[in-house]
């Protein structure tokens, strides 16, 4: 496949101009970081690799299930902003569906990695070695948004929306609730069985899998799976305050920012509000609550502050975790502020302006890497397509709507919002 000469030379690594004005910032940041889904992708699939390196690609052909579902969306941006042309992503999302069309999966959900040439499961770890619905509800936000984009009365995207057709309509929701209980459950696998034992019970990232559940047109979920199952975790209400600032839903502190993320990639959370939290106040108030925790820098880690903030999960000096402000080792994630440009713009411009002037210490070939510990004197030599998703979705979001205003338009999404009892200003809408 030819690449536009933009997108060609995989040894571009410039640094943005730091005297670009916003917009212009913002532009040349998001589109570094989408070649991580262009050329970092897998050579035969075009999936997204789980993670890849400064100067190498991984040696292995695992992909990421759910990183792939970010990595469509991606795509959706690069069309949209003319870094590729429409027939290039049909090519690309083509390659995707024909490995996702034969791989192995299980009552048509997928699992967490593939093998990106065969489709083959490659175990999580020895239990987690087949289904993983989260993952699963990533990859079809994803899919189903490119549905959406792709609407024109042509051959290539006809076929294209009935690939993305035939795969939705094949995943068992609720085969999820083992035999109707009232919670879908993570993880399912011929070898094991239901023993992880894992319910998806919130407050958390997986939002986008109940409202994907009871969406779906041929194996959807009840209401009362979602109010007696996710809205009824231990940390789903929380309506404690951290830092003079209120927090309706969550673990203490809120836990890492990609719960503000993860679901809300296509999720609107601008107006959409249900029995338990207006959405947009929860993920604001979280961010400014992970902002305030590294302002006031509790730990005394060094390098924090008004410009240098964030935390999720990422890569750190000991190897993985989901850093949060009571999980706060001084690993500072890049993706936590830029993917928070919704919530917080002023605060991610300050933060964005900072990494950026940080050098090649914090920037590469994909972007901004992975992670950073200032007082470690560690800086990842890792991107993860968990992390470069996010940034380029959330940013896209925050300068035109894009991927909000495609999946809230989705008529399952609209049914399945509504059969939950959520309300929207896309709803409203649609209504008159």
């Amino acid at each position: 496949m030819n690449m536009p000469r933009s997108l060609k030379s995989r040894k571009d690594a410039s640094l943005p101009n730091p005297k670009l004005a916003d917009d212009e910032l913002l532009e040349a940041v998001q589109r570094q970081t989408f070649r991580y889904f262009w050329e970092g992708a897998h050579p035969v699939s075009f999936m997204a690799r789980d993670r890849s390196f400064q100067t190498s690609d991984p040696q292995d052909d695992k992909v990421a299930i759910g990183g792939t579902g970010f990595g469509v969306m991606a795509i959706i941006v690069a069309v949209e902003r003319r870094w590729v042309t429409r027939e290039e992503a049909l090519q690309r999302l083509s390659g995707m569906l024909d490995v996702l069309e034969v791989a192995t999966c299980y009552h048509g959900v997928f699992p967490h990695f593939m093998h990106g040439t065969t489709g083959a499961t490659i175990p999580f770890w020895r239990k987690d070695d087949a289904a993983d619905l989260v993952e699963t509800s990533f990859l079809f936000q994803g899919l189903l948004c490119a549905k959406q984009y792709f609407d024109r009365d042509t051959p290539a995207e006809r076929r294209l929306r009935g690939r993305i057709n035939f795969l939705w309509l094949e995943v068992e929701w609720n085969w999820h609730t083992r035999d109707g209980r009232k919670a879908l459950y993570w993880h399912w696998s011929p070898n094991n069985g239901w023993s992880l034992g894992h319910e998806i019970r919130g407050w958390n990232e997986c939002l986008i899998t109940y409202v994907l559940a009871a969406a779906a047109p041929r194996y959807g979920i009840d209401a009362d799976v979602y109010h007696d199952g996710f809205a009824m975790g231990r940390d789903f209400l929380n309506r404690r305050t951290y830092d003079g600032i209120e927090l309706p839903l969550g673990p203490a502190f809120g836990g890492p920012l990609f719960f503000t993320h993860y679901s809300f990639l296509g999720l609107d959370p601008r107006g959409l509000k249900d029995r338990y939290a207006d959405y947009w106040e929860q993920n604001r108030r979280h961010v400014r609550i992970n902002y305030e925790h590294c302002v006031r820098n509790p730990g005394d880690h060094a390098g924090y502050g008004k410009s240098c903030w964030g935390l999720t999960a990422s890569d750190d000096p000991d190897g993985y975790s989901a850093h949060a402000p009571d999980n706060d080792n001084g690993t500072i994630s890049p993706t936590a502020a830029l993917a928070s440009f919704p919530y917080a713009p002023k605060e991610s411009m300050r933060a964005l302006r900072h990494f950026v002037k940080q050098g090649d210490k914090l920037w590469g070939r994909f972007g901004f890497i992975d992670a950073f510990n200032v007082e470690r004197n560690w800086y990842a030599d890792t991107f993860l397509a968990v992390d470069q998703g996010p940034i380029i979705v959330m940013i896209e979001n925050y300068r035109s709507g894009l991927l909000w205003n495609l999946f809230m338009s989705i008529p399952e999404i609209q049914a399945s919002l509504k059969k939950l009892g959520f309300m929207s200003p896309h709803l409203e809408e649609r209504i008159s």
